[in-house]
């Protein structure tokens, strides 16, 4: 069985394929020069990069971003060797959108992932604006269950939305809807955008709402505008005026500071490497969220999207190594480090 929303997740894989600068590749994170110490007073084998989050243990703090899903056998193979590699390095994994399965149950086979990782940190994925197109708390349960979630991220993207052509454009009254959703369920609820950055007044909402976590993902990675913009064929360039719209994720990372006492910070939307993971917790980020690097991998093998797990990781240790940090802890909201931001 196939449908429009199923049909969708193929054709963004394919414009990220054949379009380069979906990934804007902004870098911002390179505006942040650290603080290296020659004389750092470890054993690069004493550093220890395991966290714990949502309680439980991570081998770092690197979570595999929402991607896909659905009734395609890509899209299958995609999935479940994320899944394979992050319970392989200890690493969590957020799936895509969980819509799909709603309107094509044989597409709910490519979020059965607890097979596939037992013990790994697994969160399930929704579109919040779908509350107002009735997704009820019992379909975001039955997506919970599907994955065996251990939370489930409401994706906000209304930049997303407005340039799709078959966009859901209602986001009046969701403070209200996903708070009624938050008393419903058993699991924390997530709040993330989709590249484009959450606003403090945004956290703020969030937070009214009962809702804890919230990952900013913010500009500078992959443009959804610039997707959506390809699924059109009737000339309108609206993805591509907005192609770079939003908040840049270290910016939007500083503007949620003043929650930390109240909120459990992610930070995605333009991460490359260990070093950018870094910068991230330095800036008030419990968990490190990326997509792009592991998606060419995931179409491979479990085994290629390990490499880059390990890449990955081995930079940001070495990171921590060159700040004098031993453990997460203390780089997390260490300003200190921070050399100078240009």
């Amino acid at each position: 069985m196939s449908d429009q929303t199923n049909d969708r997740k193929i054709e963004h894989i394919r414009a990220i394929e054949n379009d380069p600068l979906t990934d804007r590749s902004h870098h911002y994170f390179d505006a942040i020069r650290l603080l290296n110490r020659a004389m750092p007073e470890l054993d690069l084998a004493e550093v220890d990069p395991a966290i714990s989050f949502m309680g439980k243990r991570l081998s770092f703090p690197l979570l595999i971003s929402s991607m896909t899903g659905g009734d395609h056998k890509l899209v299958k193979t995609i999935n479940r060797n994320l899944a394979l590699a992050a319970e392989q390095t200890g690493v969590a994994l957020a799936v895509g959108s969980q819509r799909v399965m709603f309107s094509s149950p044989e597409a709910r086979e490519s979020f059965q992932l607890r097979q596939h990782a037992p013990s790994a940190l697994l969160l399930g994925n929704i579109g919040a604006v779908q509350l107002n197109y009735g997704v009820a708390a019992q379909q975001v349960q039955e997506a919970i269950d599907c994955l065996g979630a251990d939370g489930i991220y409401l994706h906000l993207n209304p930049l997303q939305e407005a340039v799709q052509p078959e966009g859901d454009t209602d986001f009046s009254g969701l403070q209200q809807a996903i708070s009624a959703l938050v008393r419903e369920l058993k699991v924390p609820v997530l709040l993330k955008e989709v590249g484009c950055g959450l606003s403090p007044a945004d956290i703020e909402q969030g937070l009214a709402a009962g809702v804890r976590y919230f990952d900013v993902a913010g500009a500078g990675g992959t443009s959804w505008s610039r997707i959506e913009h390809h699924r059109r064929n009737d000339g309108v360039d609206l993805g591509l005026r907005f192609q770079d719209w939003g908040i840049p994720t270290p910016q939007a990372l500083k503007m949620a500071d003043p929650y930390h006492d109240r909120a459990t910070l992610i930070a995605s939307g333009g991460l490359r490497d260990g070093i950018d993971m870094a910068k991230s917790v330095i800036l008030g980020a419990s968990l490190c969220g990326m997509a792009t690097p592991f998606l060419a991998p995931a179409m491979e093998s479990a085994e290629a999207v390990v490499a880059v797990i390990e890449r990955i990781r081995r930079e940001f240790v070495t990171a921590m190594f060159l700040l004098g940090a031993r453990d997460v802890s203390s780089l997390f909201r260490n300003r200190t480090l921070i050399l100078e931001e240009c």
